[in-house]
Order: C-alpha cells, then structure tokens, then sequence
C-alpha cells in the first residue's frame, strides 16, 4: 500500500483509475518506473479490456516501448497519425520458424487474425486480403487491407521478406492513391500504408520522408528473445531527434547494431525467413 501511494499520489487520479481496473491490474503496474508507461498501460487496458494475464503479457512484450519506437519515425505533422504503429511488431504468435514464403506469412496471419489485429494496432478492422486493384489493363494485388475505426481511414498493409527497398515505396503510394480513388468512402479520412519488412535500414526510410506521403514502415519480428534478454538499452540520442527506444538491428542470423545509429536498442533474435 505504501507504493502504491507513491505511484499513485493523486488521489483524483486514484478515484478515476480504481473505477476503470483492478487491484490485480493497479499490481501488475506498481513496478513500472516510467509514468508514461503507467499511463500508456492503463490506457490500453481500459480500450482493449485487457485481462490482468493479457496486462501482464503487454508489459513483459515491450507494448510501450514499441509504440514509442514507431512514434519516433513519425514526425509531428506527418501524414501518418501518431500512436497508431508499433515498432516492431511481434508475431511469434504465428508459429512461424525456419525458412517460409510470403504466401506462408500472410496465411498465418489470416488464420490468427484476432491476435495479429491486437498486436498491430487498437480499433483495427479488417476488410480484405489480396485485394484486388485494376488500373487499366494492368492488375495488383494488396496483401491486406484494415480499417481503422479510431482513424476513419483505410490501412493497407504490405507483408515484405527480407529487407526494405525503395522500390516497396512506389507500390505503396500506387495502392493508396487507387484506394483514395475508388474505395474511400465520404467522411473517410485519406487512406495510409504499412510495409512490414523484417528489416529496415531507418537512415534509408528517414531519406525517403515516406511519413509525409502516409507511409510507415516497421519491421516484424517471428520469434522473440528470453524475457531476461528483452531490455531497453538506454544509449545517446542524436540531437534534433526525440529521445526514443529502438530496437536492435538484425541481419540474416546474427544480431549487430547498425554502425551509424547509437539509439536505446531493445534485444531481440533474428527473423529466419526465405529471401
């Protein structure tokens, strides 16, 4: 009890939280340092109605940490709302080990889709796979498509093996100019895209400014660390930019920080997957 009036010290704070969740839940909190964190969890709870094993799962999953990583690329102002991402995405959930194709991945998914929906964002709707897109005499596929309740706005998601290329970019903004064109409904917000590789060189996607044509790209990663390996590194942040987690690069099946980035960096084993 007496932690808990440390944390806790606003007695009108104290009111509103103990309507909203638990002892259970205030109790998976108390170790928290970070108030934002506290705050960021609580939240989640209350949107989500998250259980106190499902609390205790998004804390131990880095949920805050993630969304503040993703949050980082996103410039104030830019065409993707911020809040919305989460850097990486984790899907170990899927089941996916050794070497698969894309085809397995979006399968995957699709067969889990309810995890995958409260991993990748909250209100997220979903609409299509493989949708169709006629220009012409020409046809392209999008691997998924949400809607965002929350954002009003369509989300078009694009699974990626191997790393981000630029190239991934100008199939983006086709996608989302034929969805702005032909799907978005009156009162819809412009739809944004997500490219979900499982490694991105950020200088690259920074020199690319893809945020300011609502486009985000977040790596995923298919198996995840021992609980005591994943840690936030605290590190020197580059000046002009927030002062963020990210997480630790990787490439084919060793794990090294990218030379030139020297920010938190949040541990976690390489993806295996066919390139």
């Amino acid at each position: 009890m007496v932690q808990f009036a440390q944390e806790f010290p606003d007695y009108e704070i104290v009111a509103t939280v103990s309507r909203q969740l638990s002892w259970s839940h205030l109790k998976e909190l108390l170790p928290l340092t970070s108030d934002e964190a506290r705050a960021f969890y609580i939240e989640q709870t209350t949107l989500k109605r998250l259980g106190v094993r499902d609390l205790r799962q998004a804390i131990a999953r880095k949920a805050w940490e993630r969304r503040e990583i993703a949050n980082s690329q996103i410039p104030v102002g830019s065409a993707v709302p911020r809040d919305t991402f989460t850097d990486p995405v984790f899907l170990d959930m899927l089941g996916l080990h050794d070497t698969y194709l894309e085809k397995d991945l979006e399968a995957a998914i699709l067969n889990d889709l309810r995890t995958f929906l409260m991993e990748v964002g909250h209100g997220f709707t979903f609409v299509a796979s493989q949708k169709r897109m006629a220009v012409g005499t020409k046809e392209y596929r999008l691997d998924l498509l949400f809607f965002s309740r929350p954002l009003r706005r369509l989300v078009a998601v694009e699974l990626k093996l191997g790393a981000f290329r630029p190239a991934f970019k100008g199939q983006m903004e086709a996608y989302l100019k034929w969805l702005d064109t032909y799907e978005r409904q009156p009162g819809e917000e412009a739809p944004i895209g997500l490219i979900l590789c499982s490694e991105a060189d950020r200088e690259e996607v920074e020199f690319l400014e893809l945020h300011k044509d609502g486009i985000a790209v977040m790596e995923y990663w298919t198996t995840l660390p021992p609980p005591s390996r994943t840690r936030v590194q605290a590190a020197p942040d580059r000046p002009g930019r927030p002062r963020t987690p990210h997480p630790q690069r990787h490439r084919g099946h060793t794990l090294r920080q990218h030379p030139r980035r020297r920010d938190r960096r949040l541990n976690c084993p390489p993806v295996q997957a066919c390139r």
